[in-house]
């Protein structure tokens, strides 16, 4: 029987396959946290899920709004300072893989979460790195998920938020003490990873009924695509069932009014 699903599930389902069970995992909010908590709950019960705010080993029942989301902390296995979470657990080399999202990124994988624009007088002010450029710094690898269109999907970002390959894709040459930057970026179109030699993101597999026309036409630079080709595997029902249960839980407690009790 073939399941209906949307892309953004094809998407949220391919993320979370990329990460393996009993890896230590930084979660960035919004897609990536949809694909980690996806991931603990389907294939990888044993996956460690670390959030910016210091919550360690978090299993949330809902998606958080953001780091500083109550659910974070309340099912974490433990909570401790920023200071700490940065320079004992990710400088030190403790996180596997950061999961992180972007508003723009281009053909060397640099992520720009700052502006869009003239940095002396943009025309958008984004939220800005946070904790993504340390992440893409120090954890060993980067996983980066994003909606595909020409708008994020640019030939050169307009600012550098955080580092991927850098403008010619040496940015990572001979530096010390880093990790290895993005492996895979996960779109609702495909799955891109950089090219061994030069760093340039090239298409290695197409999500069921995606053209390599549609991707081309949604990336802002003449993208390569591998040889040979890989299909992405489809979500099964369970991976489907599960996404959307949680996707209906959180939807249905943040639609829940504030009590008085609790704006007081």
């Amino acid at each position: 029987m073939t399941l209906a699903y949307s892309s953004s599930e094809m998407m949220t389902v391919t993320a979370a396959r990329a990460l393996s069970n009993g890896m230590t995992c930084f979660v960035g909010i919004g897609l990536p946290s949809e694909a980690a908590n996806l991931a603990r709950l389907t294939h990888a019960p044993e996956v460690v899920l670390i959030y910016e705010s210091g919550t360690l080993q978090t299993k949330p029942d809902i998606l958080p709004l953001s780091i500083g989301d109550g659910e974070l902390c309340e099912q974490a296995l433990t909570t401790v300072a920023v200071p700490e979470m940065f320079r004992y657990w990710l400088q030190g080399g403790h996180i596997d893989v950061g999961f992180l999202g972007t508003a723009q990124i281009d053909r060397y994988a640099n992520l720009n979460t700052t502006l869009i624009g003239d940095y002396q007088a943009p025309k958008v002010r984004l939220p800005g790195g946070g904790g993504a450029p340390e992440i893409a710094s120090n954890a060993k690898e980067v996983f980066i998920t994003l909606k595909h269109s020409p708008r994020a999907f640019v030939e050169a970002v307009d600012f550098i938020t955080t580092l991927g390959y850098g403008r010619d894709g040496k940015g990572r040459d001979g530096v010390p003490n880093i990790g290895r930057g993005p492996t895979k970026v996960i779109t609702d179109l495909c799955v891109l990873a950089p090219d061994a030699e030069t760093k340039e993101l090239v298409v290695t597999s197409l999500h069921p009924g995606v053209t390599r026309e549609q991707v081309s036409e949604a990336t802002g630079w003449p993208v390569r695509f591998a040889e040979p080709l890989a299909q992405t595997p489809e979500p099964n029902g369970k991976e489907l069932e599960i996404l959307r249960s949680l996707k209906a839980r959180t939807a249905d407690h943040h639609a829940k009014p504030v009590s008085q009790e609790a704006a007081q």
